[in-house]
């Protein structure tokens, strides 16, 4: 009996895992340069005397989907699209280097090119200032090029691009670090598109359908714990009764 309770109760709390991260993705389906977090459970056995045919359900977290988002032409100076397996490098608001494929950038008020969350974009000198009165253009490569009435195009800066090796980690806040931490050298061979931004991979459909089964699942785990509970009541009276 009390295998069933250790089947059920973990496959219940496994089932609520699920609805937590289909929930998240499915909030972002419209966010720009969004990866699908993936998830997958596994069987293992609890430890110590007289359990070993017990088991519980654990996450295994497998990371997340790396196919590309649609690109939409936007024909907007400050939005960028990642190419490949390309990311650009930001400032984390705990001052690492963390990077993202959400391409939407402004200038803020002291002339520092930022993403449209505030966080500052970096080039492989740090920041990237605008001179005043300028319009910009970025490159396929990155580079920032700024133009003033009357005068020439100056080279500004060039956005830090890094090729992603499949070792990526997702921080709480939705951008991704390098395995370890370090950062990662820029990769001179990493591209982007201007006047484009790169839509969330996550499947709004296929998401919800998910979230469906996941409910229905969460479902069944509690009417074994029903049935456990009945079946227990069942014995204690049998025993109580002879």
């Amino acid at each position: 009996m009390d295998r069933m309770i250790y089947l059920s109760m973990s496959g219940a709390q496994a089932a609520m895992s699920r609805q937590d991260v289909l929930s998240n993705n499915l909030a972002n389906a419209n966010s720009n340069g969004f990866r699908a977090e993936l998830q997958a459970f596994r069987a293992v056995p609890i430890r110590g005397d007289g359990a070993s045919t017990r088991a519980f359900a654990l996450e295994t977290t497998t990371g997340h989907d790396l196919s590309a988002g649609p690109i939409t032409t936007t024909d907007r100076n400050l939005d960028v699209a990642m190419k490949g397996k390309a990311w650009m490098a930001v400032q984390a608001p705990d001052g690492t280097e963390a990077y993202t494929r959400a391409g939407s950038m402004d200038v803020d008020q002291d002339g520092v090119l930022r993403m449209r969350n505030g966080l500052q974009v970096l080039g492989d000198g740090g920041a990237i200032t605008v001179p005043p009165n300028s319009t910009i253009s970025i490159g396929d490569d990155g580079t920032v090029v700024a133009k003033a009435d009357g005068q020439r195009p100056v080279n500004i800066g060039r956005i830090k691009l890094v090729t992603e090796d499949g070792r990526f980690t997702r921080r709480d806040d939705g951008l991704f670090v390098a395995a370890g931490g370090d950062p990662l050298p820029a990769d001179p061979a990493a591209r982007l598109q201007s006047g484009a931004l790169e839509g969330s991979n996550v499947s709004p459909v296929e998401t919800m359908v998910g979230m469906i089964a996941a409910a229905r699942q969460f479902e069944q785990q509690m009417k074994l714990l029903s049935i456990a509970q009945t079946h227990g009541q069942a014995a204690s009276k049998l025993l109580s009764d002879s």
